[in-house]
């Protein structure tokens, strides 16, 4: 038991640090974007370029890496716990770090493809907007199940 729960903790922190620099890199994007060129103190030259998309496509990309990588290393902290009622921990772990990964992609389609918010799917709708829409609804319907999970086996412990 002590073995899975370590496996699925250094899932959790290896995945988690992958998404929190997915998070920062995206982060010099939207630094670039609001500065309208790209350019790196000390590393000399500018590059003139304004980057696609909007200020809150750049802030949400940037966000959601964050957000993502330091929810999978605070459930890696909180795995022992989880761990006492929950048998399958490592398929706990791999779920959310899908969860992880799609939202982050699905994120960081939004400020390099015009029109690709995901937030709806039509016959009209372009290829990245679509790609973005099935990641989310991957990532969210995945999320649902393993907190609806662990919610259900905590309070049904807990009696």
């Amino acid at each position: 038991m002590q073995n899975d729960i370590q496996k699925a903790q250094r899932l959790l922190l290896g995945h988690g640090a992958l998404v929190l620099l997915v998070g920062f890199v995206v982060g010099f994007g939207f630094l670039f974007f609001l500065n309208g060129e790209i350019s790196l103190w000390p590393i000399p030259g500018v590059i003139d370029y304004q980057l696609p998309g909007t200020y809150d496509a750049w802030r949400m990309a940037h966000m959601e890496g964050i957000t993502n990588g330091l929810m999978l290393w605070i459930l890696a902290a909180a795995l022992p716990t989880i761990a006492t009622f929950i048998k399958k921990i490592y398929c706990l772990a791999v779920g959310m770090v899908i969860v992880a990964w799609t939202i982050v992609v699905a994120s960081c389609l939004d400020p390099l493809f015009p029109n690709a918010r995901g937030l709806s799917f039509s016959a009209e709708s372009n290829l990245a907007n679509g790609l973005a829409f099935f990641l989310f609804y991957i990532g969210i319907l995945i999320a649902f199940v393993v907190v609806i999970a662990v919610a259900v086996k905590a309070f049904r412990t807990a009696e």
